[in-house]
């Protein structure tokens, strides 16, 4: 079992803090096992079996609980007088109005409330209003570039592990999985667990082949600029007749159940956000791989994905900078200022074209925060002006 120990570390300093801790992401990322390990944690720590109660809505044994009273009514009695309780509600959003009964638990003396969820909107509406102030969200993602390398033999290559990550997937459990055919098939119910359970059920969606078509479309496009015109002419053109509310209505149970992530555009000189000219990204490039098969993907997209992955899991808000004609490929925005990543797969070229191409937009901006290349390319650090050249295996690797 990896040990996830950066979610792990964030629960621990929020044990026992007046916050109702929420951890979000994709289905199979490893939420419930993160539980799993930090109530491992809390028993070695002291804590009694008895001042545990761990509820997986999934979890058949739970079908009879629908409803907000139904679950706090069986919660309530096994509420322990003078003890600090520990309650774990894994998929809560399965259960109607469940707000009401997090909240209700929430209040109550010596209660830590720990919950997940695989959709989006377990922190919209209702629940970040009912409970705006008493919760902190921990946004989970599949494994970690590093965390993938710790789980494998050290006599591999690292770019072999990276070709490995890439294909076979960063979900975790599918690194018990050696068999390719057999992993494909986890993955892709993985994939058919999400459309199903998250999209075509709640949504009630009536085309289920038009939205893994649009879902098709978009792992063939990660890092592309679209609008949802563009996607629905694009698609409509091969044969695929789609609307634009329609392609709107998908992405954004798309991007709700963590399958996709939206990235917007940001002018870096007139310091404002753009309404056009999104870009969207995979949760896990294996899971791309298991649904589009072997065909030939862009080497440079596929590293965007990694990287941009990577920022979110460093904990910064990204976006595509804009400069003037030029784009830079990520601005992440930190508590301490902006850093600005510019990924290609290589920048190796007889006359250096490629090298000169791709630091224009990072020369264009004229302020002085930390500016970085990142490529494939096994070269000393380099300093181009100020925008340090790093390889992005050992940049993915470091802390």
């Amino acid at each position: 079992m990896i040990q996830r120990q950066e979610y792990l570390d964030t629960l621990i300093r929020l044990r026992d803090k007046q916050l109702i801790k929420v951890v979000t992401g994709i289905r199979r990322c490893g939420k419930s096992t993160l539980f799993e390990l930090f109530r491992d944690y809390l028993k070695a720590d002291g804590v009694a079996e008895e001042q545990i109660i761990a509820i997986n809505l999934e979890d058949g044994d739970y079908d009879a609980i629908q409803t907000y009273k139904q679950l706090y009514d069986y919660v309530k009695p096994l509420l322990l007088p003078g003890k600090q309780m520990y309650i774990f509600l894994d998929e809560v959003q399965r259960v109607e109005e469940f707000q009401k009964a997090v909240d209700g638990l929430y209040v109550k003396k010596n209660c830590d409330v720990y919950i997940t969820g695989s959709n989006a909107h377990l922190l919209s509406g209702e629940l970040a209003t009912l409970l705006s102030g008493r919760y902190v969200e921990i946004k989970m993602l599949p494994l970690s570039f590093r965390e993938y390398v710790s789980a494998h033999p050290k006599d591999t290559s690292i770019e072999r592990h990276y070709a490995n990550y890439k294909q076979n997937s960063a979900f975790p459990y599918a690194l018990e999985i050696p068999n390719p055919r057999d992993r494909r098939l986890y993955l892709q119910g993985i994939f058919d667990t999400i459309v199903l359970k998250d999209i075509v059920a709640r949504k009630k969606f009536p085309d289920l082949a038009m939205l893994q078509s649009v879902v098709r479309f978009m792992f063939d496009n990660v890092g592309n600029l679209c609008s949802t015109k563009s996607i629905a002419d694009t698609m409509t053109s091969a044969g695929r007749k789609i609307t634009v509310h329609t392609v709107e209505n998908y992405l954004s149970a798309l991007t709700d159940s963590f399958v996709l992530y939206k990235i917007g555009r940001y002018d870096v000189k007139g310091k404002q956000y753009l309404k056009t000219g999104d870009k969207y990204y995979a949760a896990d490039i294996g899971l791309r791989y298991a649904l589009l098969g072997t065909k030939k993907a862009d080497d440079g997209h596929i590293l965007e994905n990694v990287v941009f992955l990577e920022l979110l899991r460093r904990g910064k808000e990204v976006y595509v900078g804009k400069v003037g004609n030029t784009e830079v490929d990520f601005i992440a925005i930190t508590p301490e200022g902006e850093e600005y990543y510019q990924v290609a797969y290589t920048v190796i070229d007889a006359e250096g074209k490629i090298l000169e191409r791709e630091l224009a937009p990072l020369n264009a901006i004229k302020d002085h925060n930390p500016k970085y290349l990142l490529t494939m390319d096994f070269t000393p650090l380099t300093s181009h002006n100020g925008i340090k050249q790093v390889n992005v295996l050992d940049w993915l690797l470091g802390e």
